[in-house]
């Protein structure tokens, strides 16, 4: 198990044995897309990919830390927070950054830390990692931080001090998963609910394109502008509205003249897209896996089409899937432009999906198709004292 080795390599690098051990998730998800900064609603769950921290206390300000997938570490003093060249570590400094900032008095601290999440596969190793660290301190110094104020803690970390303006969702579903559910998080309140996601006879796979196209960042900032556009257009006739969430169809409908093309074409999607979230979710409480899985795929052709954030690669691997009747839903997962995509396959036709799938993408693109099966499972918790 991966938490052995974390703890042995504590034990080689610091001479001594940790005194805590915790897991840290990575997430998937399902529905609810680019719904988030729209102020609508997103369904993800974390799952068995995850990041295992050994952490003990020390005395004075001075931690040290030891990446083991990268083969790094770094020295630093809580006391003079500086970014440097090694962006995971900016990750760490940042939540102690936060608590401190928050008026919580922790100390220094060992750490080493790795895990089995790929990377490059759009999971959160990020969130992870801050997750992870937020829940250390927490038990370390009986800082007595509910969940919340974690993942809002996390989030912060990046936004601030690591510069990526991320929503709350990867914090969210990294610290607040249960196994065998999902989230349905309202974006706007925070409230959240869990519906039963039963993986007896499916399985999640993650299947790994291989490239990221450079348009991502500046065109995940342009969409965000147009939503933005749409609003303000409607809100002359409805001003109680303030985001997406508000409008309905048959307001983008009753004004859709006044619309440049593209804007409209962007608010469908996402107006779509916050209701597609809540009726999946009334297909999981049905245990409709048939039902679930073509949301799934309404929600790709909505990216690929109408929100325009998808590409040839995301494209063509939920093509393959679309004659399989062992697929029952597949999509692009994130922002796009490259990454996974993520589909739900009954579970006695894997092998023959995963064949079929890897030597199509070999042949379209001559590029070896990298595939990961995750379960659904808890949160960031403790492994062992």
């Amino acid at each position: 198990m991966y938490s052995s080795l974390i703890t042995e390599k504590f034990h080689s690098f610091f001479q001594s044995s940790p005194e805590l051990i915790v897991r840290s998730p990575g997430r998937i998800n399902l529905i609810g897309e680019h719904t988030d900064y729209n102020g609508g609603f997103v369904l993800p769950a974390s799952i068995d990919k995850e990041l295992y921290f050994a952490i003990r206390k020390k005395e004075g300000s001075d931690c040290r830390i030891f990446a083991e997938n990268l083969d790094e570490h770094d020295e630093f003093s809580i006391d003079n927070l500086e970014k440097t060249g090694k962006e995971w570590a900016n990750y760490l400094k940042g939540v102690v950054d936060q608590l401190q900032k928050a008026g919580y008095k922790i100390g220094g601290f060992d750490l080493v830390f790795g895990g089995n999440i790929p990377t490059g596969a759009g999971v959160s190793s990020s969130a992870a990692l801050e997750c992870g660290l937020a829940f250390c301190l927490n038990q370390l110094y009986d800082l007595n931080l509910d969940t919340l104020t974690m993942v809002k803690l996390s989030q912060k970390a990046e936004n601030e001090f690591v510069g990526v303006n991320c929503g709350i969702m990867d914090q969210f579903a990294s610290m607040f998963g249960k196994q065998s559910s999902v989230i349905q998080i309202d974006c706007r309140s925070l409230n959240y609910q869990y519906f039963p996601f039963e993986m007896e006879d499916f399985i999640l796979i993650l299947c790994n394109t291989g490239v990221k196209h450079s348009l991502g960042n500046s065109e995940y900032n342009t969409r965000r502008q147009e939503c933005e556009t749409g609003v303000q257009i409607l809100q002359k006739y409805y001003p109680e509205i303030k985001t997406l969430r508000d409008v309905s169809m048959e307001m983008l409908g009753k004004h859709e003249t006044e619309f440049p093309e593209i804007v409209l074409k962007r608010c469908k999607y996402v107006v779509e897209e916050i209701v597609r979230v809540q009726e999946a979710c009334k297909d999981l409480t049905e245990n409709n896996m048939r039902a679930f899985g073509q949301k799934m795929y309404q929600t790709h052709f909505g990216l690929q089409h109408d929100y325009a954030v998808s590409c040839e690669e995301l494209d063509y691997l939920v093509e393959q899937t679309l004659e399989d009747e062992n697929v029952f839903g597949a999509r692009m997962m994130g922002g796009g432009f490259g990454g996974c995509t993520i589909n739900l396959v009954k579970k006695d036709g894997v092998d023959r999906f995963l064949a079929s799938i890897s030597e199509a993408y070999q042949q379209k693109f001559n590029i070896e198709l990298v595939s990961h099966l995750v379960t659904i499972t808890d949160g960031t918790s403790v492994l062992s004292h």
